[in-house]
């Protein structure tokens, strides 16, 4: 049990935190959410958290607005109950899209949610595949931005009976480094779709650069959203030639219409973590495989506890010896 340290979850990821704590031997603190009729709502640990290192669980995943906000407000009732230290990790870190200004007139939220971070309280954040890893800029506090890549290529490594036939496949150009990282794990080659935005703003594919005829693909991003993307860059892959179409995400948004663009089984597999809870009908789906975070932040919060440095995870996680595979929750 890590002395003098305590870790809270709000709505959003009860499950991993549960899971995080049975690995880390942290005390799982009890808490209380109210809402009230107003829409109003109200959070506060019900045990005292005075001198303690506190981490805080919550992803600011669907409903956005509503994380976001038990995740400030629980965070002042912390910092006010004179905790010494307050670490919070957000394994998906809403608003990230909207790091920049694209048109005029726009604002960069994500900028404006670092700001409220910082202003709340939080003296560190851990998040897991920001959408760009120069949002850490925008914080005025510690933040460290882990990676999932090597948690799934140490899943498909262990779940895949041959891999000299993998490509592994970028769905844009922004996605070759994340990549390259995936398919050093194979020694496998990579693949890029060069794809264009039409006159509505939809993405189109225009042509894939890499030899995919016959071959396994696993495409690779950070995220499945609406999966318009990731449909349209698996019709082109077959339709060039790919023997079977994968897909790696870390974070599985599954916004509308993305179930019913996945649910015709256009990909032979979708793999992505448990940074967001899936809903009952994305898990019914057979080709639907869930890795947990649990491991990968239990060591983060471990480290941190006792003082060690985080660059054995960011540097080795996911190789061979790193991961207790019975620790790989997977789901269908």
């Amino acid at each position: 049990m890590l002395q003098n340290a305590v870790l809270f979850s709000l709505e959003a990821n009860r499950e991993l935190a549960e899971n995080v704590a049975k690995l880390s031997g942290i005390h799982l603190g009890e808490r209380s959410i109210k809402r009230f009729p107003s829409g109003e709502v109200i959070c506060e640990p019900l045990e005292s958290v005075r001198g303690k290192d506190v981490y805080i669980l919550q992803s600011t995943c669907p409903p956005v607005n509503e994380n976001l906000m038990e995740l400030l407000i629980f965070v002042d009732a912390i910092k006010r109950s004179s905790a010494r230290q307050i670490n919070v990790i957000i394994p998906y870190f809403g608003y990230a899209r909207q790091d920049r200004k694209s048109k005029p007139r726009q604002p960069i939220t994500a900028c404006l949610v670092a700001h409220l971070c910082s202003t709340a309280g939080m003296d560190r954040i851990i998040t897991v595949n920001l959408h760009a890893s120069q949002i850490q800029g925008f914080f005025n506090c510690l933040v460290d931005d882990l990676t999932a890549i090597n948690l799934l290529g140490q899943y498909i490594r262990t779940n895949t009976k041959d891999l000299s036939n993998i490509v592994v496949v970028s769905p844009d150009h922004g996605g070759v480094e994340r990549a390259r990282t995936l398919a050093e794990f194979f020694d496998a080659p990579i693949a890029i779709i060069d794809k264009r935005r039409n006159a509505r703003l939809e993405p189109e594919v225009m042509n894939i650069i890499g030899d995919i005829k016959d071959k396994d693909c696993y495409m690779v991003d950070d995220m499945i959203d609406t999966a318009r993307s990731a449909v349209n860059g698996a019709r082109a892959l077959k339709a060039s030639g790919a023997k079977s179409v994968k897909i790696a995400a870390v974070h599985g948004v599954f916004s509308n219409p993305a179930y019913e663009l996945l649910s015709s089984g256009i990909f032979d597999e979708i793999l992505v973590t448990d940074s967001i809870p899936l809903s009952e009908k994305m898990l019914s789906l057979p080709f639907v495989h869930v890795v947990s975070l649990a491991p990968m932040l239990a060591q983060v919060i471990t480290r941190i506890a006792t003082d060690q440095p985080l660059s054995l995870i960011y540097e080795t996680y996911g190789d061979n010896g790193t991961i207790n595979n019975k620790h790989l929750v997977t789901k269908k």
